[in-house]
This record gives C-alpha cells, sequence and structure tokens, in this order.
C-alpha cells in the first residue's frame, strides 16, 4: 500500500510538469518567457525611436556628449498560487486500487488537477501581459492584496475614439492615420477583438470602401483596405478564463479589453520574468538538489498533519511582465458604450 507522498514525490511531479506542453497563449509570443533568481527585477525602459540628431563640430573638437534616454525601472515580482484538496475517499482509492487499471486512472486525476492548477497560474500571468498591453498598467485587488505597476506609456499614446467605430459617422482610417502620426514609427501589428473587427466590417465607412473596390464584406477584404492605406492589418484575440468567486460561482472574463485596438511594431514588446517561490526556494535549499530543477511554475503534493488532516496539491510561480516597449506602443478604446 504506497503513500500517497510516495507515489506523487517531489521529483515526479515537477518532471511531470517539465515535460507536460501546455497550449501556448498569446503573451507567450509577445512577452516570451525568462526566469531568474530573485524577485527584484530591473529592466530597461526604452525611449522614443526618432534618432537624436548629432551636432556638426569642428575638428580637434570634443565630441558632444549624448544622454541616454532609456531609463532603469525596478519591479517585484507578483505571488501567485492556488491549490486543491484531495478528497479523503480518491486518498482510500489511490492507496488501495482494486486493479492496476483503477490506480493508473486515479493516478490520471490528480496530474489533471496539477494541470488545471499550472494553467490557472498561466492564465493569471496572461492576464497580466494583455493589461500591461492594453492599458498599460497592471492592477492587483484580491486575496487582501492591493498595489499597481504603471509601465508610464504617454498619455498621448492613449487615446478614444471621438465617434465609437461601430456608429454612423465613424471614421476608423482617419483615426489610424491620426493617432499612428503620434508615434515615431510606423506600427507594423494591430491587436484587437472580434468585436471591433466586426464592427469595422459592419461600419457604413467600411462599406463604401468595399463597394468602390468591389469587395465582399470579409476579414480578408477589411485587411486588403487597410493595407491599401499603408495600415497594418488586424490580428484578434479573443481567448478567455474562469475566475472563481468567494461563493463558489465562475464567471467568465476575457484576457484582453473587447472594446480596445493596440498598435505596435516588430521589436519584441517585452518579456515574462519568472522568479523563486517560496516553496522552491526551500526545495534549492535541500542537499542534492540542483538549480534549475525547477520550471517557471512550482507544483507539489503535500499533507497537513494539523487537524483537520489533509493533503494537497498546490501550483505557485512569482512572475510579472517587463515592458521596455511601453513607450511606442498606442493604445485605443473604439468602442464607447451608449449613454
Amino acid at each position: 500500500m504506497p503513500a500517497i507522498l510516495d507515489l506523487f514525490n517531489q521529483k515526479t511531479v515537477l518532471d511531470y510538469v517539465q515535460n507536460r506542453q501546455y497550449p501556448q497563449l498569446l503573451g507567450d509570443t509577445l512577452f516570451p518567457s525568462v526566469k531568474i533568481d530573485q524577485l527584484d527585477f530591473e529592466y530597461l525602459r526604452g525611449g522614443s525611436k526618432t534618432p537624436i540628431i548629432a551636432s556638426v563640430s569642428a575638428f580637434d573638437t570634443e565630441a558632444e556628449i549624448g544622454s541616454r534616454e532609456a531609463s532603469v525601472q525596478a519591479a517585484e515580482l507578483g505571488y501567485i498560487k492556488r491549490k486543491m484538496q484531495l478528497k479523503e475517499k480518491d486518498l482510500i482509492a489511490l492507496r488501495n486500487p482494486r486493479t492496476p487499471a483503477e490506480q493508473n486512472y486515479l493516478t490520471s486525476l490528480v496530474y489533471n488537477d496539477l494541470d488545471v492548477l499550472v494553467q490557472g497560474v498561466y492564465a493569471r500571468v496572461e492576464k497580466m501581459r494583455m493589461e500591461a498591453l492594453a492599458t498599460g498598467t497592471i492592477s492587483i485587488d484580491e486575496n487582501n492584496m492591493n498595489f499597481g505597476v504603471t509601465y508610464n506609456v504617454p498619455a498621448e499614446h492613449q487615446v478614444t475614439a471621438a465617434t465609437s467605430w461601430d456608429a454612423d459617422g465613424a471614421d476608423p482610417i482617419k483615426d489610424l492615420q491620426d493617432w499612428f502620426a503620434l508615434l515615431d514609427y510606423a506600427p507594423t501589428r494591430i491587436l484587437t477583438s472580434s468585436k471591433v473587427q466586426t464592427a469595422l466590417i459592419r461600419s457604413k465607412a467600411f462599406a463604401d470602401y468595399f463597394k468602390t473596390a468591389g469587395l465582399l464584406p470579409s476579414v480578408g477584404s477589411l485587411n486588403a483596405v487597410l493595407q491599401s492605406f499603408g495600415l497594418p492589418t488586424i490580428v484578434t484575440y479573443d481567448a478567455k478564463y474562469r475566475k472563481q468567486g468567494a461563493n463558489g460561482i465562475y464567471t467568465v472574463e476575457r484576457y484582453f479589453p473587447e472594446d480596445t485596438l493596440v498598435a505596435f511594431g516588430d521589436d519584441q514588446l517585452g518579456q515574462t520574468v519568472y522568479g523563486p517561490t517560496p516553496e522552491e526556494s526551500r526545495l534549492i535549499a535541500t542537499p542534492g538538489v540542483q538549480q534549475g530543477t525547477v520550471g517557471n511554475v512550482f507544483t507539489t503534493v503535500y499533507e497537513t498533519t494539523q487537524d483537520p488532516i489533509a493533503t494537497w496539491e498546490k501550483a505557485a510561480a512569482t512572475a510579472l511582465p517587463s515592458f521596455p516597449e511601453a513607450e511606442n506602443v498606442l493604445q485605443a478604446k473604439v468602442l464607447i458604450p451608449k449613454p
């Protein structure tokens, strides 16, 4: 009769998660992951992309002394964790399986729990990435924690359409041209929601463009018109997550706001910075355990010996996006609720 912590010892659980391929989220490509060995980190905030012109100097004179426009921003990684309890009836069944098939089935249920927990951590990280990209800030107000991270997107790069893009009289092409003129470079990518994309396809402004060009209203036609004006094509992101309230009821929410459009260039926007969790730090302090044993998310199965005795599965990470390209991003609210 194997003990639960023998079936799911720390190495087995960590190896499982390390070798598991989880679905990739959009933020994984826009903010690639990097792991550091501390909770505090600093990163360079990029300045304007417009070149700073050098002065003409006479021969045999000292060169003009320049200054770095980029600045260092410090931040502390956020601690994300979630756990689930293994029910006593499942523990009894795991200790006394009637057949090998039953043991495999029950074991798979535990690993499925770990998958759910790990993906829950990754979902929280994705929410932070998309919040930073869409608003320039991250707001944390949960589990008795209330703080924010500001990435200093210039105020002139945070705009609102004068006329909602789903209303008569809207001129999205003009809006984009005027907004892009505020930037120091021409954006090459636009990220928004399917709702915004559909509003554009159905708008009178684009209906006129489609008619003139002999195009049927479609995503392809929309992007063709945008390209004809020298504007980037649109990519949509509508992925969602579920959030469990204190009452146990789940609500479905979006990572990326449905009313927003973000434009940016080809450069990497930033990184998803992961660090050590308290659980990982304790594990690494164990003789024989090497740095790098743990991936971005720490997972464990453990028992509490206090009353009531319980067995838990847990996933934890410390993470925060860096966003050095924040000054070179345009964030626009383009769908405005009717009063």
